[in-house]
């Protein structure tokens, strides 16, 4: 082939070249834009946080609250989900972990009621598991900021996100047995969800396993959700686990799960997220709770 035919085919390619060029160039602008979104939102504190009641199925006893932090509405972000997405895969994640845990607890205890600051009641936080196994992390940091806040680590529970990250099972079990000399307690968020799930049960072994709200929407018209169900209860039972079901938003799911003997609960039907650490109650119509935006992420006695 002659040099020109050569060339007639390189300028004939260019233009789709070009395209292909702008359009990684458009998005390496959103990240651009997203990563400056993420860094103003630790910056200025723009997270809004509220607290979800979690209750006793049986005496209907708030016994905690699971923290959730949600971003401000912005192009960037059209959905909590994606927010978390963008932050969990960026350099910032550490960063990001570090705030949302200090922002947390301060915003906890400083909502608390007088009266409830130096209770029993459990403080339910969402924490990436790279973090804890982070070089970065400075041992005994967390414990200093809960004695400036006056709140004991046997109250603080951390949850489990983004389970695919543990890659050594064996190994980050040794650094959650560190924590959990220290008073803290573990729970791992979304079991029945699949197999990973499972697995993390086995090795992790949780004071905790929060059930994922796709194995309790329906639960009470679904067999296969309620085999699942006993599935997970045998297993609890026999490793001492403590059993909260996710996602409730009607009576009937809720009067299901109390006849099955699951311990605790959580969901719109017995107490939507809100600005104060509230106490929850038990519904008093079957009608179903809609679920509406996003949210990112016990007593010794009970």
């Amino acid at each position: 082939m002659n040099k020109s035919g050569t060339l007639s085919r390189k300028l004939a390619a260019l233009p789709q070249y070009l395209q292909h060029l702008s359009g990684r160039l458009r998005e390496e602008a959103r990240e651009l834009g997203r990563l400056s979104m993420l860094l103003d939102i630790m910056d200025k504190e723009m997270l809004d946080t509220y607290f979800q009641p979690i209750l006793h199925l049986r005496s209907g006893t708030t016994i905690g609250h699971e923290v959730l932090n949600r971003p401000p509405s912005s192009p960037q972000f059209p959905s909590t989900e994606h927010f978390y997405d963008f932050a969990g895969r960026t350099e910032q994640m550490f960063r990001f972990e570090q705030y949302c845990r200090r922002m947390s607890l301060s915003r906890y205890m400083e909502r608390l009621p007088g009266a409830e600051a130096a209770g029993d009641k459990l403080v339910f936080i969402n924490v990436h598991p790279g973090v804890l196994n982070d070089s970065r992390h400075k041992s005994g940091e967390t414990l200093t900021l809960l004695k400036e806040l006056g709140l004991a680590p046997e109250r603080v529970v951390f949850e489990l996100t983004e389970r695919q990250a543990v890659q050594d099972y064996i190994g980050f079990e040794k650094v959650l047995s560190h924590y959990r000399e220290q008073g803290f307690r573990i729970a791992v968020d979304d079991a029945g969800s699949g197999y990973n799930s499972l697995k993390t049960l086995v090795y992790l072994k949780p004071e905790f396993i929060k059930l994922d709200k796709s194995l309790i929407r329906g639960i009470h018209s679904s067999r296969e959700q309620q085999e699942l169900l006993e599935l997970v209860r045998e297993y609890a039972d026999r490793s001492s686990t403590r059993v909260i079901a996710e996602g409730i938003e009607t009576a009937q799911e809720l009067l299901f799960l109390q006849k099955a003997g699951v311990e605790f609960g959580q969901g719109y039907a017995l107490g939507r997220p809100a600005h104060l650490p509230e106490h929850g109650g038990f519904p008093t119509s079957a009608q179903p709770f809609p679920v509406r935006g996003g949210y990112r992420h016990v007593s010794s006695n009970w």
